[in-house]
């Protein structure tokens, strides 16, 4: 049972607490003790952050989809004009009714706003499961790396040391450090690294380096691009160069620049074979 006046990164957060955080219902004083405990909890930290997430998902699906219902605000003002202009000949319905009848529609769409935001809110309370949510497998976001941060580095390597080793054996894993350093990098300070694969954009394998600029924090629960996908092309690429089929270069150019168009390419198809995913 979590203690509200435990600073524990032991003891976490009940789910309820984190929602009733994010959305302001929590009392002071019960607000000030979650706070305190998020500061020392690093798992609950990346669990807020997931919640935040989900809101600020639901809120822009939310205006896409009924945004643009709205009235322009021209069609509103011209029809009010019209409205006066004909008050000297009121119609059957009454001032009463053309009021009701110009207003309805905006007030329609409005309860029709505020009942999804109040049924989002509920989903959000009532389907979160164990430590995460699951708004990360509904789009791709994060599957290629910011070119910005991430454009590639590569090392020195003969093709002997390239194929020395066939599969895995070659890649060594990145540091906590250096991962947590890529996850501050890329806006994601509170980030499970359970979440993510820190990967190498060029493999190691492929003559890659470990470098911050090689390295980005690639979800493993995306839609369809996922850290799996992208191991399945490094080992596509890897038969090829060690088969003499591919140059090595080439290779770290076409992962570099677009690995989702990479895999396209060398598996001949738009979308991750079943077994890729």
């Amino acid at each position: 049972m979590w203690d509200v006046n435990s600073r524990s990164s032991k003891l976490h957060i009940p789910e309820e607490d984190l929602v009733g955080s994010a959305d302001g219902e929590l009392t002071s004083a019960r607000a000030a003790s979650v706070n305190a405990h998020l500061e020392a909890c690093w798992e609950c930290r990346a669990r807020m952050e997931e919640i935040d997430s989900t809101i600020t998902g639901f809120v822009r699906a939310h205006h896409a989809e009924f945004d643009a219902q709205l009235p322009a605000d021209n069609g509103p003002r011209a029809l009010l004009r019209a409205r006066l202009a004909e008050s000297n000949s009121e119609s059957q319905t009454g001032w009463w009714g053309r009021v009701f009848q110009f207003s309805f529609p905006r007030v329609a769409i409005a309860c029709l706003s505020m009942i999804a935001i109040a049924v989002g809110v509920l989903w959000l309370r009532h389907s979160s499961h164990g430590n995460s949510l699951t708004l990360s497998v509904l789009s791709d976001a994060g599957a290629s790396p910011n070119p910005a941060l991430t454009p590639g580095a590569t090392r020195q390597i003969t093709m002997n040391e390239a194929c020395a080793v066939p599969r895995e054996e070659v890649v060594r894993d990145v540091s906590i450090s250096l991962k947590q350093e890529v996850l501050q990098e890329y806006g994601l300070p509170r980030a499970r690294l359970q979440d993510y694969e820190i990967d190498y954009l060029i493999a190691p394998r492929l003559g890659g380096a470990e470098d911050i600029r090689n390295l980005w924090p690639e979800p493993y629960r995306a839609r369809e691009w996922s850290a799996y996908a992208k191991d399945a092309l490094e080992e596509r690429l890897h038969e090829m160069v060690c088969s003499g089929q591919l140059d090595l270069s080439t290779a770290q150019h076409d992962i570099a620049t677009d690995w989702i168009a990479a895999y396209k390419k060398y598996f001949h198809t738009n979308r991750p074979l079943p077994s890729n995913s």
